[in-house]
């Protein structure tokens, strides 16, 4: 496995980069994010691991530039940034993880482990989800109804994906939270009911039956009336 590491505290990186390595992970470094963006340009890498504050551009700028690239390589945000609209910034940017610090190394290290074993990131074979008039390209990330493309945002595109592999079945927002946002649900926020209206109005848009049903009180399903 071969896992880059970006932060601009150099002390943090070399600590991190010899406890993989002593896992036997092979490790590339960056102290800044144009490095950083080299570096991914040139080799492949099967985990990037990037910090968001660094100088001059942030982490969610890294993440950005990586996915406008096409490039689906996953990624996990380290960050003193805690709260929720900071790991909502991410995840939208096309971040795969987001550990806060402080955290353990060893926390680190299984969660690079499990995104690597993880079908996510590039996709090196053709995949499609079908589900009646729903029609989702996990190559291209593309998502189209009856035809009609519809651009979704990273995060849209991975709440659709959900509700596509689990169709006509009643999903919480505890579980949208868990398997979408990789966070525990915080019952004091709104964050997954906006993001459901943005996809509902999205794909139910202009088409004749609706698709996306709320369930009072309980959540959400997919199913085509």
């Amino acid at each position: 496995m071969k896992v880059l590491l970006i932060d601009d505290e150099q002390k943090i990186v070399l600590a991190l980069a010899k406890g993989l390595e002593e896992n036997g992970i092979e490790v590339d470094t960056a102290f800044e994010v144009e490095s950083a963006l080299a570096l991914i340009k040139e080799r492949n890498y099967d985990i990037i691991v990037s910090d968001v504050v660094m100088p001059k551009y942030s982490g969610i700028d890294l993440v950005n530039a990586i996915r406008d690239l096409s490039i689906r390589t996953p990624i996990i945000i380290v960050s003193a940034l805690d709260q929720i609209e900071d790991k909502i910034a991410g995840f939208e940017a096309g971040a795969d993880d987001y550990l806060t610090k402080p955290f353990e190394f060893i926390e680190l290290l299984f969660r690079i482990k499990a995104l690597a074993r993880r079908p996510v990131g590039t996709f090196q074979f053709n995949k499609s989800l079908i589900y009646h008039s729903l029609s989702m390209n996990l190559d291209t990330n593309e998502f189209s109804r009856e035809g009609k493309k519809i651009d979704l945002t990273p995060r849209e595109f991975s709440l659709m994906e959900y509700f596509m592999r689990n169709p006509e079945k009643t999903v919480t927002k505890y579980e949208i939270a868990e398997n979408v946002w990789k966070l525990n649900f915080d019952t004091g926020t709104n964050y997954i009911e906006v993001y459901v209206n943005f996809l509902r109005k999205k794909i139910e848009s202009g088409f004749e039956k609706k698709i996306l049903h709320t369930q009072y009180k309980v959540g959400y399903i997919l199913r085509e009336d």
